[in-house]
């Protein structure tokens, strides 16, 4: 998935703000629209000028290294968004309350190192979990949460609360 800019860069990937198929499906709507509106500076003769960006696709063009007027760069840029969209692997994360964006970050960070550099999450909540989090991919469930491990030492906890009877 090495795409290359006009620049002779390579793609890096995604920022790791980008983090759910959302994000990078409203990444691709803004890039279409940016292409659109390039090409109709082009056709009525305007100089071209890039429209304001959100702070996403701030964020991937500086990661990229990109150049939102050069066609080429465009081009490949919604070929990387798109092959993602496609088929990046999406892990659904659910937690007992709404982790925070630094949190998200980390998350984000830390996965798009040691599973996969373009993965994407989607956040759930479940506040019956209690604390920890269930991990969901398309084949694999992984549940972290303290009441499964609560459930699985069921046995242990159960005699510190209730000792046993002592002989008389």
């Amino acid at each position: 998935m090495a795409h290359e800019t006009t620049h002779g860069t390579k793609l890096v990937g995604l920022p790791l703000s980008v983090v759910s198929p959302v994000d990078v499906g409203r990444l691709i709507r803004e890039l279409e629209t940016i292409d659109n509106t390039v090409l109709e500076q082009v056709l009525r003769g305007q100089t071209t000028t890039v429209p304001p960006t959100s702070r996403l696709m701030a964020q991937t063009i500086e990661l990229n290294k990109i150049n939102l007027l050069d066609e080429g760069d465009r081009k490949l840029l919604t070929q990387l968004l798109t092959t993602v969209r496609d088929k990046a692997p999406v892990l659904h994360i659910s937690y007992s309350a709404d982790p925070t964006p630094v949190f998200i970050e980390k998350i984000m960070g830390w996965l798009r190192t040691e599973i996969h550099p373009l993965v994407l999450m989607t956040i759930g909540l479940q506040p019956n979990i209690g604390a920890g989090c269930i991990v969901r991919s398309t084949n694999h469930y992984f549940d972290c949460s303290l009441r499964q491990n609560f459930m699985n030492k069921r046995e242990l906890l159960m005699s510190k609360l209730l000792p046993e009877e002592q002989p008389a």
